[in-house]
């Protein structure tokens, strides 16, 4: 485990919170909500992974590294305990927060091991059901567990609002032929997308600009053969930089790539992994699609569904900040 960053001090000199949280979508989480809960940088401390996201976002910042936990990686989990057991004893803190994944699950067993309140937001990418790393923690006692879904709020599961409150759709604007193109799949380190690749290979020529200009950040995903220049990783000011100039976003329909388009006022067409084709553990991306699809702010479109015409319509799309949702209140 490492360290970085300054000493994080609480103001009036009470105890830190730590902050706990994978990088990719549950880190972007974290982020904003910190704000919801009325803390500022000075009030935390963090435990993440380390790799580009992290350390931009979190500059300047007291941040821990631990031992990259993968989906469903429960023998790091088991290894970074020990970590976690040593922090959370020389630590002193106040409570400890997290939306997951699978680095929540140690650090909250050696904070109630100490008795220490902790709070766990399940990730907005769960609409339906609790995430695995959710149903792990409901068999912890003392973890209080918040829902994004109003329908998921049931027994200990409590409804504290949602990331997506902050945005609302924009009037459209005259339709053109993209010429900037951003097509991100994420930082997932095992699992590709080439489905989304072939199909979007074909589709863009036919809407966009002669001259168009196409960043493919395609993580895991093997190109080979597609006659693309795509690149695994992208500095996320440079990506965050790309969106902001681009006509037109696609990204996989994960909640990191999702709010990195919102940021931008941009209304993201979201491809939704498959489970059945070896493309992520489960299909909650399907969700993340739907339920912003529904709210107005992305057009959620299964791979083999998309069309021409969905590219055209997002591209003349655009989202701006909503009025100030309310403050995420934590129980108890």
């Amino acid at each position: 485990m490492t360290s970085s960053g300054s000493p994080s001090v609480r103001p009036g000199g009470s105890l830190p919170v730590l902050l706990v949280a994978s990088t990719g979508g549950h880190l972007e989480e974290m982020m904003r909500l910190r704000e919801r809960l009325g803390l500022t940088p000075a009030d935390c401390e963090w435990v993440t992974f380390d790799d580009d996201q992290s350390r931009t976002l979190l500059e300047g910042e007291r941040v821990h590294h631990v031992e990259h936990v993968p989906p469903r990686g429960y023998l790091a989990a088991a290894r970074v305990t020990k970590d976690a057991l040593a922090l959370v004893r020389r630590g002193r803190y106040a409570q400890v927060l997290s939306t997951g994944a699978g680095v929540a699950v140690p650090f909250f067993a050696a904070a109630r091991v100490r008795g220490l309140p902790c709070h766990y937001i399940e990730s907005a990418a769960r609409a339906e059901a609790p995430s695995t790393t959710g149903r792990v923690l409901e068999r912890v006692p003392g973890v209080r567990l918040y829902t994004q879904y109003p329908g998921g709020a049931s027994g200990r599961w409590t409804y504290g609002g949602s990331l997506f409150d902050g945005f609302e759709r924009a009037d459209d604007r005259p339709q053109r032929s993209p010429s900037k193109v951003v097509v991100t799949l994420g930082t997932m380190r095992t699992y590709g997308f080439r489905r989304a690749v072939e199909r979007l290979d074909a589709l863009l020529p036919r809407v966009c600009a002669p001259d168009v200009e196409v960043l493919w950040q395609t993580g895991a995903t093997d190109v080979t053969g597609l006659g693309i220049a795509g690149r695994d990783r992208v500095p996320a000011p440079e990506l965050r930089q790309a969106v902001r100039e681009a006509d037109l976003v696609v990204a996989h329909a994960g909640v990191g790539s999702a709010l990195v388009a919102l940021d931008a006022g941009r209304v993201p067409v979201l491809l939704p992994r498959r489970a059945s084709h070896g493309e992520h553990v489960d299909d909650h991306q399907q969700l993340i699609g739907r339920h912003l699809d529904e709210r107005g702010i992305a057009l959620g479109r299964e791979v083999a569904d998309l069309d021409e015409h969905d590219l055209v319509a997002a591209s003349a799309a655009g989202v701006r900040r909503a009025a100030a949702p309310r403050p995420f209140v934590l129980q108890g």
